[in-house]
C-alpha cells in the first residue's frame, strides 16, 4: 500500500472515531461555529468537533505546523477534504481570517505578523472581517475615500474614514482593510492593505438591516484610529495587489461555502411537494425543466470546483476558473430560489406567523437574501468585465 493509501486509511479511522454524528448533517445558520474571541456553542458535540479538529491543525491542514496547521501535502489535504466529504461532515470553523487573509500573509506577511495572527486565527481565537468597500467605492472599490497619515514620529497610521457592507463587523476582532496611503498617486498606486485591531480606540460599527429581515452587515467607522505600522501588510501603496491576491482566496471561500455547507436549500427537496400533486401528478412541466435545468447547472458546479482544485494542487494557473466561480454561483443560488418562488406561489412568501411552516419562512428569507448574492463580493456585472479582460483577452 502507498504511502497516501496509508494516510488515506488513517484519516477516514480519525474520522470516523472523533466526527460525533451530529457533526455529519447538513448544517443551518445558527449551528455555524465561527471562531473569535466570542466564541460559542450549541450542542457539546459541536465543541468536541471543534476541539479535536483545532488539536490536528484541521482547521488549516495545509499550513506549517508552526502556525497550528497539520502541515499535510496538498495530495493529502485533497484526501482530508474527500474523507469529510465522504462522511457528510460539517466545516469546525468558519473563518474568514483562515480562508482569505491567512494564505496572504503565508506568502507576503513579515516573520512577526505570521506568528501574531496566524496562529490565533486558525485556533478559532481570532474573528475577522472585511473593509474594502466604501459608501462610494464598491464596484470602482479603486476610488476609496478612507485615508491613513502617518504620525510624526512615523510609527503610526492615523486612519480616518469609512467601511460599509463588512459582513459580521459587530462580531470581529480584526479587519483587514484597504485605505489610502498617497492621495497625490494613479489610485490604484495610492492604496494600501493594513490590519485594524476592532477594539481600538476611534473605531466604531453601526449594523445594516437588511431586507431578509436579518443584518450580518455593518458600516464601520474611524476616526483618529492609531494602527501600528506593522500592521501593514506589503509595501506602502502595494496594497492593491495584495488585495487581488486575497479576492482569489475570497472566491475559493466562496466555493468552500457552496460545498461545505453554506446555508442554502436542495432546490429538489424543497420544490417537489409544490410540482406534484398529492397522487403524483405533475402540476407544471415547464418548471420542473427548470428544476433540472437548475440540477444539473448545480452539478456541473461542483465539477468545476473539483477540477479547481485539483489544478491547484498541481500548481497549475486557475485564475480563470477563480474568476468565473463567483459569478456563477451566485446567479445560480438567484435562479433556484427565483424558481422555488414560483413552484411554490404564496406558500413561498410567508414572513411570519403560524400559517406557514418552518421551511416555507426560511426559502422566503433566503430568497430576499438572494438579492445581494449578485451585489457583495463584486457585482456579477463587474465580475464579467474581469472575465472579458483578464481571461478572455478582450479589448477594453
Amino acid at each position: 500500500m502507498s504511502e497516501i493509501e496509508n494516510f488515506r486509511v488513517d484519516i477516514r479511522q480519525w474520522l470516523e472515531t472523533n466526527c460525533p454524528a451530529s457533526m455529519r448533517k447538513p448544517i443551518v445558520p445558527d449551528e455555524m461555529v465561527w471562531g473569535g474571541s466570542r466564541l460559542t456553542f450549541n450542542s457539546e458535540d459541536q465543541r468536541l468537533w471543534f476541539e479535536r479538529c483545532r488539536e490536528r491543525g484541521f482547521f488549516a491542514p495545509g499550513w506549517p505546523a508552526i502556525y497550528g496547521g497539520a502541515g499535510l501535502s496538498p495530495k493529502e489535504e485533497r484526501v482530508y477534504e474527500q474523507e469529510l466529504a465522504r462522511i457528510g461532515g460539517r466545516q469546525p470553523q468558519y473563518n474568514l481570517g483562515v480562508w482569505m487573509l491567512g494564505p496572504v500573509l503565508l506568502e507576503l506577511g513579515t516573520p512577526e505578523q505570521k506568528l501574531e495572527h496566524l496562529r490565533p486565527m486558525m485556533r478559532g481565537e481570532r474573528r475577522w472581517c472585511q473593509g474594502f468597500s466604501e459608501p462610494n467605492a464598491g464596484s470602482d472599490l479603486a476610488s476609496l475615500k478612507t485615508a491613513a497619515k502617518l504620525d510624526a514620529d512615523g510609527t503610526h497610521y492615523v486612519i480616518n474614514g469609512g467601511k460599509i457592507w463588512t459582513s459580521d463587523g459587530d462580531k470581529a476582532d480584526w479587519m483587514y482593510a484597504l485605505v489610502r496611503t498617497d492621495s497625490s498617486a494613479r489610485k490604484q498606486d495610492g492604496i494600501s492593505f493594513v490590519l485594524i485591531d476592532m477594539q481600538d480606540p476611534g473605531v466604531s460599527v453601526k449594523p445594516i438591516e437588511l431586507i431578509s429581515g436579518k443584518s450580518h452587515f455593518c458600516q464601520v467607522f474611524f476616526d483618529n484610529v492609531r494602527v501600528p505600522v506593522r500592521n501593514l501588510v506589503g509595501k506602502p501603496g502595494e496594497g492593491w495587489a495584495v488585495a487581488k491576491k486575497l479576492l482569489q482566496h475570497e472566491r475559493a471561500a466562496m466555493a468552500k461555502f457552496a460545498e461545505g455547507g453554506a446555508p442554502s436549500h436542495e432546490a429538489l427537496e424543497v420544490g417537489r411537494p409544490y410540482l406534484y400533486t398529492a397522487d403524483g401528478a405533475l402540476r407544471e412541466p415547464a418548471l420542473r425543466d427548470r428544476l433540472a435545468q437548475v440540477l444539473m447547472d448545480a452539478q456541473a458546479f461542483a465539477l468545476t470546483s473539483q477540477r479547481m482544485k485539483e489544478q491547484m494542487m498541481a500548481r497549475q494557473d486557475v485564475s480563470g476558473l477563480a474568476a468565473i466561480m463567483k459569478l456563477v454561483q451566485t446567479e445560480q443560488e438567484v435562479a433556484k430560489y427565483e424558481l422555488l418562488q414560483q413552484a411554490m406561489g404564496l406558500r413561498g412568501l410567508g414572513w411570519e406567523g403560524d400559517d406557514f411552516s418552518a421551511d416555507e419562512l426560511a426559502v422566503c428569507r433566503a430568497w430576499l437574501n438572494t438579492k445581494t448574492y449578485t451585489i457583495g463580493g463584486g457585482t456579477s456585472e463587474v465580475q464579467l468585465n474581469i472575465i472579458a479582460k483578464r481571461v478572455l483577452g478582450l479589448p477594453g
